[in-house]
């Protein structure tokens, strides 16, 4: 999923300080917030989403952190990669994503380590996690978990179309089922379990 135009907001990162000692301890997305990305956040300067601003932070966040992550590590269009200091860490810039999110409305839960950013959970701990308060008794429509007709139904156009519809909310679901720190990974991951939870247990990663 592609990365919108949006995203030059993140060229907050431009004058992080110096980089890390490997032993000191890493800062937290308020910390790295504060210091740096409050510069273009705080006032909306250079076209950036102010902190606060739930609507133009709504299509951002609905990109996932996985993905809005990715893009800021990468660079892109005028933004260098990791905003432009190799110091930064991936996980300071995920946590300073989460923040500003989270201060627009989200309902991210801050990575604590560089091996939690990057584990994808299993389908299985997805639903468990939150597929489970609507599709455990059907709430809304929703196909019960392990219903093979309702999910064949849902399923017949290919995987792909149906991760796509719950990556962007699909009637009366919201987009990554309300949690917005899923991975698309995550997402093809719960869908699979739900159609068949006794199917062997895979990481969300091996699509």
């Amino acid at each position: 999923m592609g990365i919108k135009s949006g995203s030059v907001a993140l060229l907050a990162f431009l004058a992080l300080s110096a980089p890390h000692d490997g032993a000191a301890q890493l800062r937290s997305g308020k910390e790295v917030v504060e210091s740096t990305c409050i510069n273009c956040h705080g006032s909306g300067a250079q076209r950036a989403p102010k902190i606060g601003d739930r609507k133009a932070w709504r299509p951002r966040a609905a990109q996932g952190l996985s993905s809005l992550t990715l893009s800021a590590l990468k660079g892109i269009r005028a933004m260098p990669p990791h905003g432009g200091n190799p110091g930064l860490t991936d996980l300071e810039l995920a946590r300073a994503i989460t923040y500003m999110v989270n201060a627009s409305g989200g309902k991210w839960t801050e990575p604590a380590s560089a091996r939690e950013l990057k584990a994808e959970r299993t389908g299985a701990q997805v639903v468990k996690m939150q597929c489970s308060k609507c599709h455990q008794d059907g709430k809304g429509g929703a196909p019960k978990i392990g219903d093979r007709d309702a999910w064949s139904k849902r399923l017949s156009q290919g995987v792909d179309r149906a991760v796509n519809s719950a990556i962007h909310g699909h009637g009366g679901m919201p987009p990554r089922g309300d949690r917005a720190d899923l991975t698309d990974g995550e997402v093809r991951a719960a869908i699979l379990y739900m159609f068949n939870p006794k199917a062997p247990a895979k990481s969300a990663a091996k699509k």
